[in-house]
């Protein structure tokens, strides 16, 4: 049987899985010979992380997917520090920066997304390169800058009041930095959730140390002195941190003729407009997903490995529903599927509950007495129990004030205060669809440390929101 050779654009975290889904599959790689081209010099690197980076928690290291000899062991040809610059699909061959060339046949883009850096004056200098004092926050150099410039002490302020604005504006907080996030939009992450919940989220927020503009955009920046807002006032920041958004990297799959909208447009197969070539992640668009998270891009990453080594030639993706966690030190916070549901809803069950001066905001949206949207925001028991009622899809019980505050009963079948009340197909880890059953399995398998767990399974490698949960089952399973 002939071998068949794929090229991977992109080594962040979904091409650096797809390349890993695929040898999982054919650890000999005598079916798919693969060549993953990464423009950044670093090995492959979990970018969920980066805010703990900021913030001194965690290093550069250890927030590594791979090791240095990753490639090696995996009989994968590994081209760090080089972008694709060009794509002939008659010839089915990428040319390089470097002016090699590469063969394939099957091509995959995962080449992410960019930083969007609004068009406010003075953010950037001649030539259209940031100006002193302004960075990004996307990658891995983009926090050596940021920690380089943040001196203690000194005002900060951040564009964009989202998810990922508020993580760095956290990070900076937590170094000691006079923290300012000015946001255009009159709550907070917006996108997840209603206004109530983005002012209580403000409200904790602000007593950690942030100040807020919201609804003001930035006019000007003055390097060395800071930020004019459209409404005249002014923000002192020796250093400006850009995170208002992200745009889907589709110039390289534009010029070689691939239909593309916000992102490259994908089918179920994961087939761009060439049926050769294929596409995944942050820069794929998808009916079913939504951009910006790591889960829907490593779940595409497992149905694309199936489909490229055709251990499942009938695999397709059906779309992800998300659960979003803003990582943050001291707030917890989650938001999933529809949260902008109104109280007085004429077609679903809407529940509030609001304790802004102790931090805590809940928001239940039902439907066929089903959860189908929620806010917990200060209530980890409750985001767990709720969580999991949205993943399996089982009825709500039926005492929705003690869902709300996480006091579901046992009968319920979802009960996050003990792992012995867990159904072994609870759903632990989310960004790698990792059950209690699957962490009980490697436990007894040998993996009884957290480190192990994380080897055998995968489950705390994503975003990380389930290192507790997991630490719980492996203490439980050490004492039972």
């Amino acid at each position: 049987m002939s071998t068949r050779r794929v090229v991977v654009v992109g080594y962040g975290m979904a091409g650096a899985r797809l390349a890993e889904e695929i040898r999982r599959r054919d650890r000999g790689g005598d079916r798919v010979a693969v060549t993953v081209v990464g423009a950044e010099v670093h090995p492959a690197y979990n970018r969920v992380l980066l805010s703990a980076v900021v913030a001194g928690a965690m290093s550069p290291d250890s927030v590594r997917l791979h090791g240095s000899d990753w490639a090696a062991e995996h009989a994968v040809d590994l081209r760090l520090g080089v972008s694709v610059r060009a794509i002939d699909r008659a010839a089915r061959c990428v040319t390089l920066s470097d002016e090699s060339t590469v063969d394939y046949e099957a091509l995959v883009l995962a080449t992410g997304s960019r930083a969007w850096v609004p068009p406010t004056e003075g953010l950037r200098g001649d030539g259209g390169a940031l100006a002193p004092g302004v960075v990004t926050f996307r990658d891995l150099d983009d926090c050596a800058a940021i920690v380089a410039a943040a001196r203690p002490g000194a005002p900060v302020a951040v564009l964009g009041g989202g998810l990922l604005g508020l993580e760095a504006a956290r990070g900076l907080a937590g170094r000691g930095n006079l923290v300012t996030v000015v946001h255009p939009v009159g709550h907070l992450m917006e996108r997840q959730l209603d206004p109530a919940g983005g002012g209580v989220l403000a409200r904790t927020l602000g007593a950690l140390g942030m100040e807020f503009r919201l609804g003001r955009t930035a006019a000007r920046y003055v390097p060395g002195d800071g930020l004019k807002l459209d409404d005249g006032s002014h923000v002192p920041a020796d250093l400006v941190v850009v995170s208002a958004g992200v745009r889907a990297e589709t110039g390289l799959a534009a010029s070689a003729g691939l239909a593309v909208d916000s992102g490259v447009i994908v089918d179920d197969a994961l087939r761009t407009s060439d049926s050769r070539v294929h596409a995944i992640g942050d820069c794929a668009q998808h009916p079913d997903t939504v951009a910006g998270l790591v889960q829907p891009a490593w779940e595409q990453a497992e149905v694309l490995a199936d489909l490229l080594t055709g251990t499942n030639p009938a695999a397709r993706y059906r779309g992800t529903p998300v659960v979003t966690r803003l990582k943050a030190r001291d707030v917890d916070l989650a938001a999933l599927g529809d949260v902008h549901a109104e109280v007085d809803s004429a077609d679903a069950e809407v529940l509030c509950l609001q304790d802004p001066v102790r931090g805590r905001y809940a928001k239940l949206v039902i439907r066929e007495d089903r959860v189908v949207g929620a806010i917990v925001l200060g209530l980890p028991d409750a985001a767990a129990t709720i969580t999991q009622l949205y993943d399996a899809k089982t009825p709500v019980p039926t005492d929705r004030l003690a869902l709300l505050l996480g006091r579901a009963l046992p009968s319920a079948g979802v009960v996050a205060h003990s792992p012995a009340d867990l159904p072994a197909s609870a759903v632990v880890c989310r960004c790698n669809s990792v059950t209690k059953g699957q962490l009980v399995t490697a436990w007894r398998s040998g993996a009884v440390t957290v480190p192990d767990l994380a080897t055998a399974t995968r489950a705390t490698t994503g975003c990380g929101g389930c290192a507790e949960a997991v630490r719980g089952i492996a203490d439980w399973l050490t004492r039972a």
